[in-house]
């Protein structure tokens, strides 16, 4: 069996400012604090001898390509990004960046926010514009019933509020 995997698919090159802000944040973490420390640590396991036997050497060695394929990431998408910082011109409408307030036919309702797919954090009540959730949202107005195809099955929901920060 091959080690192969096919290389993953970017999303859509849509993205907040907050998320964009995230981003950089974390490729000057990983490129001015991360990988000198990292690099510090392999110099220092370098320097006591036998490399083929020394682990922190190997597990040093490891995360510094581990740093360095992040930070080639992130470049490579940051570049290619679109920062949305602006309302659309219908805010009575749900677009990207938009917070919905959804009600489900129990009654229970749940507040996400359409971000590009680098910003994806359910926790945190945002979904990617990609997901078939967003796909479904987006163009809808106030009072709207959607239905989407889950795993579990079709859901509809009704949108409740639409907010744009």
């Amino acid at each position: 069996m091959s080690r192969y995997r096919p290389p993953r698919t970017a999303g859509t090159a849509l993205i907040t400012p907050q998320g964009e802000a995230r981003l950089r944040a974390e490729l000057h973490e990983l490129w001015h604090v991360r990988r000198p420390q990292v690099t510090q640590s392999v110099s220092e396991a370098a320097a006591q001898g036998d490399r083929s036997e020394n682990a922190e050497y190997t597990y040093g060695k490891k995360m510094l390509r581990e740093i360095d394929s992040r930070v080639r990431f992130l470049t490579k998408r940051l570049e290619s990004l679109k920062v949305v910082d602006s309302r659309p011109a219908d805010p009575n409408k749900v677009y990207f960046g938009a917070w919905v307030t959804l009600e489900n036919d129990n009654g229970e309702e749940t507040r996400y926010r359409i971000v590009g797919p680098d910003e994806l954090d359910l926790k945190q009540g945002l979904i990617s514009i990609d997901s078939p959730l967003a796909r479904a949202l987006v163009g809808k107005a106030l009072d709207a019933e959607v239905r989407v195809q889950a795993p579990g099955g079709e859901q509809t929901f009704y949108i409740t509020a639409i907010e744009y920060p």
